[in-house]
């Protein structure tokens, strides 16, 4: 299976390749994958969309597993399998995108990371004072 490259040294965490991809394109940075641990205690399994609109639409939203629906409309990018700080797996965390974006974006790499900021009012860390950004980098795929 083809890898994609690394857009940053940051990443810690790599997505499996989606069943419609044979590339692994999407990894989670330690800042990341940090979050991720807090969200996943507080509420449970997770999962990301990333949309193609503006404003909080280009941003990756984080929901509980199952909270945001997806279908033909949506195409699975990856799934990693996120873990504690003391190795215990806690469960798959799959990266959703718009099959439209995907179009625009299928030359990409993508990086999720954390940073501090307000998330958007709908994504699970909206009020943590971190937020979820993707970082993209274009690659030979």
């Amino acid at each position: 299976m083809p890898e994609a490259p690394k857009a940053t040294a940051n990443v810690v965490l790599e997505a499996t390749a989606g069943p419609e991809d044979d590339v692994v394109r999407v990894g989670y940075t330690a800042a990341a994958v940090d979050l991720l641990r807090e969200l996943w205690h507080r509420h449970g399994p997770l999962m990301f969309h990333q949309s193609g609109g503006c404003c909080d639409g280009s941003a990756p939203m984080c929901f509980a597993a199952g909270e945001f629906r997806t279908g033909t409309a949506d195409v699975l990018l990856g799934t990693a399998e996120l873990t504690d700080d003391d190795g215990a797996v806690l469960g798959p965390l799959e990266l959703w995108i718009s099959r439209e974006q995907f179009k625009v974006w299928k030359h990409t790499r993508l990086t999720i990371d954390a940073v501090a900021g307000r998330g958007s009012g709908f994504s699970l860390e909206a009020p943590t004072g971190r937020r979820f950004l993707v970082r993209s980098e274009l690659c030979a795929i």
